[in-house]
């Protein structure tokens, strides 16, 4: 459902790229300056896949067990792991699968209920059908009645390493036999003491089907849900009385196989017919602040389920969690979001909130109206940038993403590897880890937005493994699985890249260079200007496999060029506009440039009769991140 979303905003996007192809013919505006203070640099996200990380179990087995495949553990980032993550030029890092979820393990003797087979995604289970907010997933630690004190202990780690803690909030959805073990004294359950006979009431924290029964969805021929196994829980049947809607929204009682059967509907005051039972922001209410949106809910009554998440977040934000990935956003009403978001930032002014919203039509109300800090730029400039690497693209395609959304371009996350969409090294995406270097190049210094990464990217994971559940080219998020190239880097938890290739290590090397130039630089956090579409209209042997633009502030000047091709040289006379060389008060004659990411580029910047010009050699698939040199 997640990826069809995807596809149908993505038609919404090449309408928007047509929109705006006007502007391959039109001067490009120059932002107004930024100021930029100390405090104000790009910021990095290393997502994480937290049971993946330090598993050193090689066997990937499909299907396979935690006892057959291993599992990593909170403990696993040590000192040192963390330590390497930040000198990767990382700040925050997102532990992907913190709050318990459903598993297929027996932790009956915790006093932990077992999940059957049939409402659960893979052995391992996926980490957003979530059975307990207000614990953690017991595969993650070494001692499972302290998983809390484990956990716990790692946030204080990552703290002292320098670096911010963020993990899942999923609002949208639980799982279907959520049941919290240890609720704080006050806090209900979800659906505890909803009115079943109902499909809808405002109160109640799931939609209903009265007098009927749940019934597990047909599966296709030859499928069983753990495999080959025989589960004693696995009976094609699962016990839930009335139905309750499934977490994509199905009203059936029986989903399909495709829906998110593992999970349900959470009730946000949203009746079957669209009607609010809940008041709406007033007009003009984006332009207001955190906290006068928390006052403006203060004297409010609102949802029940309103109230849960909202508490589930303050409770993390207590426990010493910096900031939240809010698991399609899109599906959940903006109101709650301002009421959610507005209670954090007053908890936390400085929560790091982002989210998955693939509707650019919805981007603006859910950053100005829903106090959402950034959100993915995926329909845009992921999915724009996948099709240059595949070969097929072009970066013509590029700057208009940016002139589209220069009025939130801070809010808008940039990524090229995240859990649900393919490694770039897979077959199925790039083929080569390489063809990922340019695009990381503009993906992380084309705007003052965050970068995320994904774990085993800097080193070229490929994710070529059947794990069970989860099939080749992404990493699986619902097995127990090893992730080969990142194991070679963790050697046997000395986290020192003792077995790493020296191609791995070329890379690894090469997004170390890269993230530390983007969160220390004062120009990445400053203005932004398009340089391509003058040069594609104006200089000779520029073509759409290469991208250009320009970054400053009032202490630094960056010239930022890549070559996608991987096959071709390119050489060619870059040229900046007048415009820029006004705007950088820049006097006729010759400037040195050097590259910030290899120091082994140099050229001059000639600028004659008010224009610049820099001669630009560049091998297949390199980039150059050029800085002016102080005059």
């Amino acid at each position: 459902m997640k990826r069809f979303l995807a596809y149908i905003h993505r038609l919404i996007f090449i309408l928007f790229l047509v929109s705006l192809n006007g502007c391959k013919e039109k001067k490009a505006n120059i932002l107004p300056e930024v100021s930029v203070s100390n405090k104000q640099k790009k910021q990095v996200v290393y997502q994480v896949f937290t049971r993946l990380f330090g598993n050193t179990n090689s066997n990937n087995k499909p299907w396979g067990t935690l006892e057959e495949n291993g599992v990593g553990k909170f403990n696993d980032f040590t000192d040192k792991a963390l330590k390497e993550i930040k000198d990767l030029g990382v700040t925050h890092v997102w532990y992907t699968g913190v709050p318990h979820h459903n598993v297929i393990t027996d932790y009956t003797k915790y006093g932990i209920s077992n999940d059957d087979p049939d409402v659960v995604k893979g052995r391992a289970g996926s980490p957003y059908a979530v059975k307990d907010y207000y614990n953690v997933n017991p595969d993650l630690a070494v001692n499972i009645e302290n998983r809390l004190q484990e956990f716990k202990a790692l946030v204080d780690r990552t703290h002292l390493a320098g670096l911010q803690v963020i993990i899942d909030i999923v609002p949208n959805h639980v799982a279907r036999n959520y049941q919290s073990l240890t609720n704080p004294k006050g806090v209900e359950d979800f659906g505890a003491s909803d009115d079943k006979s109902k499909v809808y009431d405002v109160n109640n924290n799931f939609y209903y089907n009265p007098k009927e029964t749940f019934k597990v969805p047909v599966w296709e021929p030859d499928y069983s849900p753990l495999g080959k196994e025989n589960h004693l829980l696995e009976d094609h049947e699962f016990d839930e009385n009335p139905a309750k809607w499934t977490g994509n929204g199905s009203q059936l009682s029986q989903p399909h196989a495709n829906d998110w059967y593992e999970t349900v509907k959470i009730n946000y005051g949203i009746s079957p017919d669209g009607k609010k039972d809940f008041e709406e922001l007033p007009a003009g209410f984006e332009n207001e602040n955190y906290k006068k949106h928390a006052e403006f809910w203060n004297d409010k009554t609102v949802p029940n389920s309103w109230k849960k998440f909202k508490d589930i977040a303050l409770y993390w934000i207590a426990f010493g969690v910096d900031g939240f990935r809010y698991d399609m956003a899109e599906m959940v009403p903006v109101e709650f979001w301002s009421y959610m978001n507005s209670n954090i930032k007053m908890k936390n002014p400085d929560a790091f909130l982002m989210a998955e919203v693939y509707n650019p039509n919805l981007y603006r109300d859910y950053i100005k109206k829903g106090k959402i800090d950034y959100l993915y730029d995926k329909v845009q400039l992921y999915d724009t940038l996948k099709h240059v690497m595949q070969g097929y693209g072009k970066t013509d395609n590029i700057p208009p993403i940016q002139e589209g959304l220069k009025d939130i371009e801070h809010h808008m996350l940039h990524f090229l590897e995240n859990h649900d969409e393919q490694r770039i090294a897979s077959i199925e995406f790039a083929g080569s880890a390489e063809k990922g270097k340019p695009a990381m190049v503009v993906s992380a210094t084309i705007s003052t937005s965050p970068t995320m990464l994904y774990f085993g990217q800097e080193l070229g994971e490929s994710a070529e493994e059947d794990a069970g559940f989860g099939k080749p080219s992404r990493t699986s998020i619902f097995d127990y699985i090893g992730v080969p190239h990142l194991q070679r880097w963790v050697n046997d938890k000395q986290f020192d890249g003792g077995q790493s290739t020296e191609n791995e290590k070329a890379l690894r090397d090469f997004y170390k260079r890269l993230l530390n130039v983007t969160i220390n630089s004062s120009a990445l956090a400053g203005n932004y200007q398009d340089i391509h579409l003058f040069n594609r209209k104006n200089t000779k042997n520029y073509n759409d496999k290469i991208l250009s633009f320009v970054r400053w502030s009032a202490d630094e000047k960056l010239i930022v060029v890549s070559n996608f091709d991987a096959d071709t040289n390119q050489k060619f006379q870059l040229k900046i506009p007048q415009d820029i060389v006004t705007s950088w008060q820049l006097k006729t004659g010759s400037y040195l440039v050097k590259d910030e990411l290899y120091d082994t580029f140099s050229s001059q910047f000639v600028i004659k009769n008010g224009e610049g010009t820099i001669a630009i050699s560049l091998k297949a698939l390199e980039s150059v991140i050029l800085k002016i040199q102080k005059i």
